[in-house]
Formats: structure tokens, C-alpha cells, sequence
């Protein structure tokens, strides 16, 4: 992410510089739309499409007396509609982070153009890794897929969820798709697009497969292990950049993240290798049902690849330190020659302007001597 240039000369309406320079404030306006279409009886029922979450179904339990009606919800098209309100919630969201926490603490701290962006990205990661974590945390205890793992394949296809689980499905997938605009809302770097689409698209692929494919509490459990280590790194990076001497962050996410890795590979191949291949088998669209072999496999071998991916990127960041910290001990070793004083003398005396000359005996004095 490039720095803003702040000018006192405004730039022609709809211009880049423009749009850039006020894209929250149109945002904003937008979202506005969708919410005051909410007050009017014509168009609230196109606007709630994008501003409330779809496809309620109510169950009832405990017939009599006791009966308990429970409300859940499954997906569909109309979702398309939520995820993009919630898209433009989060650009929202991160113009606020931006404008009121991170560009006062970059002014107070003078970082260099690399820093600033290294400084910009963590901080918006942070804050939303914390706020996931602590949300989807809180469903794993509610639910209980903690104390109780079988609950992570038993039931499949697990069509019917929660409110708290769709909303953060549907949080989940608008926060990663606002990221692509924030490419050219940001100025990104071109040597940097290419690495942050790539990274973007890991997630939505993964976050809409477990989505689509009724694996929302697989998807849940390792979404809140992975970034609960991602957030160890990036505020271990906010740290590093305020204390340079402060590094030991980076080997405590170092440790979490093999951990990390080896746990995912280990729920994954526990859940679909093993716990819905004893479940009921057969491909039903209309059910939500993809237990068969072939999607099991497929699903398997993204994690892997992702996962495998993610620790060759690892290792050759290990080795990069490490080459650089050897590098630098070496010089700090490594003896810079110096001239003593008694050499600088010599050259003073035998030399003119830097250039030496013939010795003190073939000088045309001593040769008077000599001959006398």
C-alpha cells in the first residue's frame, strides 16, 4: 500500500486521485441507499435482500408446553446480495482504521515508504484477525465443536445453521472481497498485486468452498487456528517496527505456525478422510449432500496444497533471515584496515602531495657530503 500524498489543490471530480482520495465518503453513500431503502415499503423488499441475512427457516422443538421455536438459516443466491452490502461495510471499516488509528501513529513515528506499508497492512490484519478470532471463538464454545470434535462431521450435510455461523461466513467472505478494490484504493505496488491476489483468492476459494460444500464447522475451527497464528505474526511485526531490538514475537509465530500447519493437516484428514467416509454417502444437490469420494479428495487436496504452499513460503523466510543475520555478524566481525600513525609520518616525510620519493641518501645534499 502507497503512501497518500496530501495536497492542498483539490483534483478534478471522478478522477482517479479523486475517487481514491474520498472512495469512503461514496461508499458510504451507498450503503446509505441500501439502509434508507429499508424506511420505504417499495423498496424494502429489494433492500433487504443486501441488508439482512436470507433464507430463514424456524423449527420447533418440544412439543406442548415446553415448545421452543429456533431459527436457522441456509444459503442461496440471495447471499450474493448480503456479502456485497457487507463488502462495502468493511471498505468502510477500513477507511476508519485507517484514517483515525494508523495515519496518526505513522506520523508520529516517521517510518520510510516500506515500513509505512508493512505498517498499514498489519495493522488492518491485526485488527480484523482479533475481531474473527474472538468472534468465531465464541461460536466453537457455544456449539461445543470443541469439547466435543465428533460434532464435526456427524450430521453431515449440515445445511441448517445458526444466525452467529452464516453472519460470519457472510462477514468473512465481504471482508476478503473489499480487498480487491483496496488494491487500487491503496495504490498498491504492481510488484506487490500480484502476491496479495493470490493470497485474496486462497481465502475466498476456501472460505466459499466450505460455504457451499456444508462444511462450516471444519471451515470454522480452522479458520480460527489459522488466524489466531496470523495475528501472532502481524502484531509481532507492529512491534517490531516500534522496537527493532524486540524480535522474540517472531520466534513464538515461528512455533505456531508449524504447530498450526500440522493441526489443520491433522482435523482435515480426521474429518474427511476418516469421519465422513463413515457418514451417509451420495451426491443430492438439493439436499446439500457432497459426501463422495472424488469431492473428499478434492477437498483434501487444496488443504494440502494451501498448506504445503504456506510452508515453502516459511522456510524460504526462515532462510532469508537467517542469511541476513549471518550476513550481518559477519561484518560486524570482519577487521576494517586502518593506517597507524607512524606510516602516515613516513609518507609525509618521503612523499609530496601523496607521491613518494627517491630515499633521504640520494637527495643532491647527502651526495655533497659524500664527495667532500
Amino acid at each position: 500500500m502507497g503512501i497518500r500524498k496530501k495536497t492542498n489543490k483539490s483534483p478534478p471530480v471522478f478522477s482517479h486521485e479523486f475517487i481514491i482520495q474520498n472512495h469512503a465518503d461514496i461508499v458510504s453513500c451507498v450503503a446509505m441507499v441500501f439502509l434508507l431503502g429499508l424506511m420505504f415499503e417499495v423498496t424494502a423488499k429489494v433492500a433487504v435482500f443486501f441488508v439482512t441475512v436470507q433464507y430463514n427457516v424456524t423449527i420447533t422443538t418440544n412439543e406442548g408446553p415446553d415448545e421452543t421455536s429456533i431459527n436457522f438459516f441456509h444459503h442461496g443466491l440471495k447471499d450474493l446480495a448480503t456479502v456485497f452490502f457487507y463488502m462495502l461495510v468493511a471498505i468502510i471499516m477500513h477507511a476508519i482504521i485507517q484514517e483515525y488509528v494508523l495515519d496518526k501513529i505513522n506520523r508520529r513515528m516517521h517510518f520510510s515508504k516500506t515500513k509505512h506499508s508493512k505498517f498499514n497492512e498489519s495493522g488492518q490484519l491485526s485488527a480484523f484477525y482479533l475481531c474473527s478470532c474472538v468472534w468465531g471463538a465464541s461460536i466453537l464454545v457455544s456449539e461445543h465443536f470443541l469439547s466435543n470434535p465428533v460434532r464435526l462431521w456427524e450430521g453431515y450435510p449440515h445445511t441448517l445453521m445458526l444466525f452467529q455461523m452464516k453472519f460470519f461466513y457472510i462477514c468473512q467472505m465481504g471482508y476478503w472481497l473489499h480487498a480487491l478494490p483496496e488494491l487500487y484504493f491503496q495504490k498498491t505496488k504492481k510488484e506487490d498485486i500480484l502476491r496479495q491476489l493470490v493470497y485474496i483468492s486462497l481465502y475466498l476459494v476456501q472460505i466459499g468452498g466450505a460455504y457451499l460444500l456444508n462444511l462450516t464447522r471444519l471451515g470454522l475451527v480452522l479458520l480460527v487456528l489459522h488466524y489466531f497464528v496470523e495475528l501472532v505474526f502481524h502484531v509481532s511485526r507492529l512491534i517490531y517496527f516500534s522496537n527493532e531490538n524486540n524480535q522474540a514475537g517472531f520466534t513464538v509465530w515461528a512455533i505456531l505456525f508449524v504447530l498450526g500447519r500440522l493441526l489443520t493437516l491433522s482435523l482435515s484428514v480426521l474429518t474427511v478422510g476418516f469421519g465422513l467416509a463413515g457418514s451417509e454417502q451420495g451426491l443430492d444437490l438439493a439436499s446439500g449432500n457432497f459426501n463422495v469420494l472424488i469431492v473428499r479428495i478434492t477437498v483434501l487436496a487444496v488443504i494440502c496444497v494451501t498448506q504445503a504452499f504456506m510452508m515453502w513460503k516459511f522456510i524460504n523466510f526462515q532462510l532469508r533471515r537467517w542469511r541476513e543475520h549471518a550476513q550481518a555478524q559477519s561484518m560486524k566481525k570482519k577487521p576494517v584496515p586502518t593506517k597507524s600513525k607512524s606510516s602516515k609520518k613516513e609518507n609525509k616525510a618521503n612523499g609530496v602531495n601523496g607521491a613518494v620519493t627517491s630515499n633521504a641518501a640520494d637527495s643532491p645534499r647527502a651526495r655533497k657530503e659524500k664527495s667532500s
